[in-house]
């Protein structure tokens, strides 16, 4: 074994010790630390114990062969690089390392300047990732905001909305379905405010039972009833001269409405109990993901109320809508569980940020953190893959865009259909064309168009239409 600090590591499995010191002695260089292994299950264990990032694995060994090593050794990490060799070359078993994870097959006796070309390859690209991970952290730092992460336009444009608004609001309406990050954004309104080191007291008002209500955002007088021992201090008088952050607002009965909108009129609450008001200074910012205005014009919120809220509105995207901010969403939720985790997870590997660019994320950023923390608690490698990722992104059906969808031109819909009825029924083109209700004929010329589509445009190479095509 050859040490080095700080040296990329390769791990060389093979059951004949003379292969192992020529390829030993053909890679020793600078910015390589090299181990050997003649016994396939040792070999396992020492990639266990040594995480390389490399493995170059002898195809035919006893007790374990290099394919079953090989789906061992990826299961475990799949962003190690693994070349298999063998002196039994044959295309059906070097397509079956490759569709295994292998990125290289080799054959014996080994050309040693190829291997050292294609190990010098591999640490280039190695190299590269890690300056990407740098470049993804500079990112990281350079697109945060008060908590938030992003460069989409959208988001932008949030971001230059609070800070515009932070030092003049009164009342501020933040509105985006769940998940979306409302409180985050509430409290960088009240951070980037005059009033950051007065009080922001969070209250959420699809948790006030009605009886409570008064009591829990006004306060009460000792003696105001049974059980009220002592005084107690209302939501509002807490953040006095500070923020007031109502969540969930749009869940707040008639009557509390009534009493809020006293509030932000008269600027002063009365405890429960008590003949004399105090008067408060507050800014108020509330929350909803419901539709306010469809809610006013149904009667089921009050015209004045939310008028006065929403003096200033912020909307905030859901997260397909922003999907250019996946990748530093990713980066910055996979550093933060592996810290909390304490385990070495590095990211996500291609094909598992595929899949999940493709989700239409329901839940949002809330969502998408819950995913990437399950995944990194379960992840035994240093990257998350695929087998790592919690249903419904980890099965072979998984949910597509809705947002997608519905922006889809009439001609796009129905070439998706229609791969959709290929695939159902195996690329059966009479059965596809039977339920379409179409002749075998307008199939075909349904296919040809998808066929052009797919040579003018290589994105579409994952869409399904384009499989379809594909397998005319």
């Amino acid at each position: 074994m050859s040490t080095k600090k700080n040296a990329l590591k390769l791990l060389a499995i093979d059951d004949t010790p003379a292969n192992l010191e020529v390829i030993a002695a053909a890679l020793e260089q600078e910015g390589l630390e090299i181990f050997t292994a003649s016994d396939p299950l040792a070999g396992f264990e020492l990639f266990l114990q040594t995480r390389p990032q490399i493995v170059l694995l002898d195809l035919l060994m006893p007790n374990v062969s290099g394919m079953e090593l090989l789906e061992k050794i990826v299961a475990a990490d799949p962003g190690t690089d693994v070349i298999l060799m063998t002196g039994h070359y044959s295309t059906e078993s070097a397509v079956e390392a490759i569709q295994k994870g292998a990125c290289d097959y080799l054959t014996k006796p080994l050309e040693l300047q190829k291997l050292r070309g294609r190990i010098s390859s591999l640490m280039n690209d190695a190299d590269n990732r890690q300056r990407a991970l740098q470049l993804d952290r500079a990112l990281v730092d350079t697109f945060q905001f008060e908590g938030m992460i992003g460069r989409s336009p959208l988001i932008l444009e949030t971001f230059a909305k609070v800070r515009r608004v932070a030092a003049h609001y009164q009342t501020v309406l933040v509105t985006g379905p769940t998940g979306t990050g409302k409180e985050l954004v509430a409290r960088a309104l009240h951070h980037l405010s005059p009033r950051a080191s007065a009080p922001f007291v969070v209250c959420n008002c699809s948790a006030l039972v009605e009886t409570l209500l008064e009591s829990e955002l006004f306060g009460y007088v000792r003696g105001a009833f049974t059980g009220a021992n002592t005084d107690k201090t209302g939501i509002f008088e807490q953040a006095n001269g500070g923020t007031v952050f109502l969540d969930e607002i749009g869940e707040l009965s008639p009557p509390g409405q009534a009493k809020l909108l006293r509030v932000l009129q008269q600027r002063e609450v009365q405890r429960v109990g008590s003949p004399v008001p105090r008067a408060v200074d507050v800014r108020v910012i509330g929350a909803t993901n419901r539709q306010l205005r469809s809610m006013v014009a149904e009667g089921e919120f009050r015209d004045d109320l939310y008028y006065r809220l929403s003096m200033v509105e912020i909307s905030l995207p859901r997260l397909v809508d922003r999907k250019e901010d996946l990748p530093l969403l990713q980066k910055y939720f996979v550093e933060k569980f592996a810290k909390e985790y304490n385990k070495p997870i590095k990211g996500i590997t291609r094909r598992a940020q595929l899949r999940m660019a493709e989700y239409s994320w329901p839940g949002n950023i809330r969502e998408l953190e819950n995913v990437i923390g399950n995944a990194a608690m379960m992840t035994q490698g240093m990257t998350i893959d695929l087998a790592d990722l919690p249903a419904p992104l980890n099965g072979p059906e998984h949910p597509v865009s809705v947002a997608d969808e519905s922006m889809l031109s009439l001609q796009a819909v129905q070439n998706r259909h229609v791969a959709r009825v290929l695939e159902r029924v195996g690329g059966n083109k009479a059965r596809a064309a039977e339920i379409l209700g179409v002749s075998r004929t307008t199939i075909y010329e349904m296919l040809s168009r998808l066929n052009e589509n797919k040579l003018d445009d290589p994105k579409s190479a994952g869409d399904p239409a384009a499989r379809a095509a594909g397998a005319k």
